[in-house]
């Protein structure tokens, strides 16, 4: 057994450092979209894709930074990675149009996607397996701190400044995680391997054309307009992707994880976690703003229920998986989620907060119990030379899974709504509950009210159906025990294959 890295406990702080940075922006950004909308003048369009210019460029580039990683540093890329977000935060300060915080969004999904793959896959290389559940552990307890800490900050910073500083609050994280990753962090990388182009276009093109068709579904539906060529694109290119990496004799992506069970059935039943949670924290902001009258710091200190109960389900869950394996505590942690949905879904305008509190605790702590032991369980499979590309995969997938929960669900939402308010009512008010609030008039408000928290009933039963599902998933397919990384068999029958090859060629 190798000896235990002994500045292993203050790597993990650079890496919940570097996750933070992401997760801090993303939520703090649902906050300020109503201020930066009003105040760059956006249209309904231009914030969605404020929003989903990010995800597009991160979901499509995980795969090809994580193979990155591998080849030539996880640590560098992940130090990349934070300069680059680094540089187009400060940038975004200095906006004053829609299309230029779009541009500058592009750029931040290409640092996160260089720094996501990257953390998980360090941690599983400097952690062994009894103590990756702890750190496994620590790690999402920072990363649910930061997503309802976030709301709260944003919340802060829009009362007392602009929406430019939701920008600027991301600058002193990511140097503090600079510096810290350069003192602290050692190199890590996997033998060298013939680079794979193709499979790294392909994944790219496929991933990038799958997201972009996901968020165009609210407008155009599943096969609408340039709908079909955008799945074609995407089918094509992803099928194509997974025939040339069982072919190639140097593949990118190591697809033979997905024939072990913790793999395949954890990062399945995580996608199928995240297409339900998919809006959920951006739907209960619009609830608490627009249906409560909360300011948005009152709305950013709503959600600590979800982190307090997070953080003990953490701590919980650690405990129980070492006694009776992670599948089950995946199952109660899901399940958990399934009531927080349920419970969601009796939620109405005259309700106020009392069973949305209730129902975040009940998220927090079933999310804490859940996806450290889901996460858990599927990094142990991947081996350490493909730490950077197997994370990626895992990440990718949960992208896609997001990215199809936020269009799926906030489709329903939005059609729902209109669907219920009156047909005489103003083009702005059909269309979103942000729009009744600023015509003031006060008989059309309550019918809005009335009218979302319908359609967000609708939505969270379709959540809790997908989070029932995935935890259905989890307990069938997942299996507890140490049965270590699947490919390394694979890996030495691959060896074999090619030194075989080599001596045909050399006697040919």
């Amino acid at each position: 057994m190798e000896p235990r890295d002994p500045r292993r406990w203050w790597i993990l702080i650079v890496l919940c450092l570097s996750t933070l940075v992401l997760t801090v922006d993303s939520m703090a950004l649902t906050v300020a979209v109503p201020s930066m909308a009003e105040d760059l003048g956006a249209s309904a369009r231009d914030t969605q894709w404020i929003l989903d210019s990010y995800i597009l460029v991160f979901a499509g580039l995980l795969l090809t930074s994580g193979s990155l990683g591998d080849r030539f540093g996880r640590r560098k890329v992940m130090l990349i990675g934070l300069l680059l977000f680094g540089a187009a935060s400060l940038a975004a300060t200095l906006c004053t149009s829609p299309g230029e915080v779009i541009a500058v969004r592009v750029a931040m999904g290409v640092g996160g996607a260089l720094i996501m793959p990257s953390t998980l896959s360090i941690l599983i290389t400097v952690f062994d397996e009894d103590e990756r559940g702890k750190a496994m552990a620590a790690w999402g307890s920072v990363s649910m701190l930061g997503l309802v800490g976030s709301p709260v900050l944003g919340g802060v910073l829009i009362d007392h400044f602009s929406w430019h500083s939701i920008f600027f609050i991301n600058v002193p994280i990511v140097v503090l995680a600079l510096i810290a990753g350069v003192v602290l962090m050692p190199e890590s990388k996997a033998p060298w391997q013939k680079a794979d182009p193709l499979g790294a276009v392909l994944s790219a093109a496929g991933m990038t054309a799958l997201v972009w068709w996901i968020i165009e579904l609210p407008l155009h539906g599943a096969l609408g307009g340039s709908q079909t060529l955008t799945l074609m694109t995407a089918l094509g290119a992803l099928a194509g992707f997974v025939v040339w990496e069982n072919v190639s004799k140097a593949p990118m992506v190591p697809l033979v994880l997905f024939k072990h069970r913790n793999f395949s059935g954890g990062s399945l039943s995580l996608a199928l976690v995240q297409i339900g949670n998919g809006g959920l924290l951006l739907v209960l902001t619009q609830y608490l703003q627009f249906v409560l009258g909360y300011s948005p710091i009152k709305a950013g200190l709503a959600f600590l229920p979800l982190a307090l109960a997070a953080l003990a389900g953490n701590g919980l869950g650690v405990k129980l998986a070492a006694r009776i394996g992670n599948r089950f505590v995946i199952l109660a942690g899901m399940l958990v989620m399934v009531a927080c949905f349920a419970l969601l879904t009796t939620v109405d305008a005259a309700s106020g907060f009392t069973v949305p509190a209730v129902a975040l605790g009940l998220l927090g702590l079933g999310a804490g119990l859940a996806m450290p032991a889901a996460v858990g369980a599927l990094m142990g499979t991947i081996p350490a030379d493909k730490a950077g590309v197997g994370s990626a995969l895992n990440d990718t997938i949960q992208q896609a899974g997001t990215a199809l929960g936020i269009a799926i669900l906030g489709s329903l939402l939005s059609s729902g709504y209109t669907a219920k308010m009156p047909a005489g009512a103003p083009e702005a008010a059909r269309h979103s509950i942000a729009g009744a609030a600023t015509l003031g008039d006060a008989n059309l408000l309550r019918t809005a009210r009335e009218a979302f928290t319908s359609s967000m009933s609708t939505t969270f039963t379709v959540s809790a159906i997908g989070v029932l599902a995935a935890a259905l998933l989890a307990v069938l397919v997942m299996r507890d025990g140490k049965e270590g990384p699947v490919p390394a068999a694979q890996e030495k029958k691959k060896e074999k294959e090619k030194e075989k090859e080599k001596e045909a060629e050399l006697a040919a």
